[in-house]
């Protein structure tokens, strides 16, 4: 076994920062189909999702330096890239305004989140949102961002995580729920919380 396998994210992009192609490598072979997933689920193109997956990586490679560890875990942070540069080259391919926000599928329209706030009223329910999401318990938190943000599939979420499919099902399902009624303004129904501990 490669002695890079055995290195933490955190060990790697510290090699990476020394000029080591082998750490570039190491991330790569770790990250790249989670990074392809993103790019394809925002692009639905191959060729274009295999071009944001490189340029991830060669953006990586030159400013791996700029991820802050205190600030969050590296996948996340690494997805981020992936999906700012895919909506970047969607939005080069398809010069049209998105649709109108009816729901809370940010998948569908991937870049309405970036612009939705513009205006005062929705800036608003934007604060809203994030303040609900702010507030749900870590594991569901972690399992919507994602889903939604980074546009992991489900099992992708549960084999990233190492919990089981149902679980995440269960994670996702709650805290959408309580995320609609904070969009929509409703209260939760009264009722024993459903516990997702042996999901």
């Amino acid at each position: 076994m490669d002695v890079m396998d055995n290195l933490s994210d955190l060990d790697l992009l510290r090699r990476l920062q020394t000029g080591s192609e082998a750490a570039l490598l190491a991330l790569h072979e770790r990250y790249a189909a989670a990074v392809y997933a993103v790019a394809y689920r925002v692009l639905h193109e191959q060729m274009l999702a295999e071009e944001v997956t490189q340029d991830t990586f060669l953006r990586l490679w030159e400013h791996g330096h700029t991820y802050d560890p205190e600030r969050g875990a590296f996948l996340p942070w690494l997805l981020t890239i992936t999906r700012r540069r895919a909506i970047d080259i969607l939005r080069q391919h398809q010069r049209r305004e998105p649709a109108q926000l009816e729901t809370f599928s940010l998948d569908e329209h991937p870049y309405l989140w970036e612009q939705f706030g513009q205006s005062d009223e929705q800036g608003e329910l934007r604060h809203t949102l994030f303040d609900a999401l702010a507030g749900l318990p870590e594991d569901q938190r972690e399992a919507i961002a994602l889903a939604y943000f980074y546009g992991l599939s489900h099992s992708e979420i549960a084999g990233y995580l190492g919990v089981p499919l149902g679980t995440i099902k269960t994670r996702i399902r709650l805290g959408m729920h309580k995320l609609r009624a904070a969009w929509f303004g409703a209260e939760l129904p009264s009722g024993n919380p459903v516990d997702d501990s042996d999901a």
